[in-house]
């Protein structure tokens, strides 16, 4: 997954719209992950329609594509507009620091020692990474600020959609999961793309067409499955 922020950035320089880029990675992303979920159930209609699927697993779903696909890749996407894409890297991988806490705070869950003394270590780490040199403006009131607030942002949605899918137990196996994810909040990100006037870009290279894709496949369909479903495997019990 960190291959994805080198990628990002350099199309982002190159000129790529961050909604349109995002809005594309993640449609053809969801689209690679078919053959894979038919592999896995061999009925690709009953794997992305189970009928023990609810009106809540429905809205749960939606719920969770627009948070952790949307926002938290729109977010980050964003923030590299204005910040490097390791400053960004570092912001967004402290979701797990807000994972904990979030489920402290709202659910109770235990904080045992060796949780909290990860909890402590990933502040430290964080603010010490920042204050080496990663990201100079940290304190200061310019567009390196913004960027980091973005991408910190990007990291609290993406803690939040995580315990709403922890939570929710989902009848979807792990690679269903993971297309309606990407699927979902690819469409909400080109709807309101096109409908501001944002288009993908005239001319387009063989090279950022190489990026693009390894972006859109290597760098989303694999990871975004192993970062994301995986803890919904263990929380679930789905495979």
């Amino acid at each position: 997954m960190g291959s994805s922020f080198i990628a990002g950035k350099i199309l982002l320089q190159q000129g790529f719209s961050p909604m349109i880029l995002v809005g594309w990675r993640f449609f053809v992303a969801a689209l690679a992950t078919l053959p894979l979920v038919l592999l896995h159930s061999r009925q690709l209609g009953a794997a992305l329609f189970t009928p023990q699927a609810g009106l809540r697993d429905a809205s749960l779903m939606i719920l969770i594509g627009l948070l952790q696909t949307a926002a938290v890749m729109e977010l980050l996407f964003w923030a590299m507009k204005h910040v490097s894409a390791s400053t960004a890297a570092i912001l967004h991988f402290t979701h797990p620091i807000w994972v904990v806490l979030f489920g402290r705070v709202l659910h109770g869950e235990p904080l045992r020692s060796a949780r909290l003394a990860g909890l402590l270590l990933g502040f430290m780490g964080v603010a010490l990474a920042l204050a080496l040199g990663i990201s100079p403006a940290i304190f200061s009131h310019g567009t390196s600020l913004t960027g980091e607030i973005i991408g910190l942002a990007s990291a609290l949605c993406w803690a939040i959609a995580t315990l709403v899918n922890k939570r929710a137990a989902l009848p979807f196996n792990s690679w269903a999961l993971s297309f309606w994810q990407m699927m979902i909040g690819a469409l909400a990100i080109l709807i309101l793309a096109y409908s501001n006037g944002l288009r993908w870009p005239d001319s387009v290279t063989a090279v950022q067409w190489g990026w693009f894709l390894w972006l859109a496949i290597p760098a989303s369909t694999g990871s975004f499955r192993a970062v994301v479903c995986g803890p919904e495997q263990r929380w679930s019990g789905k495979g």
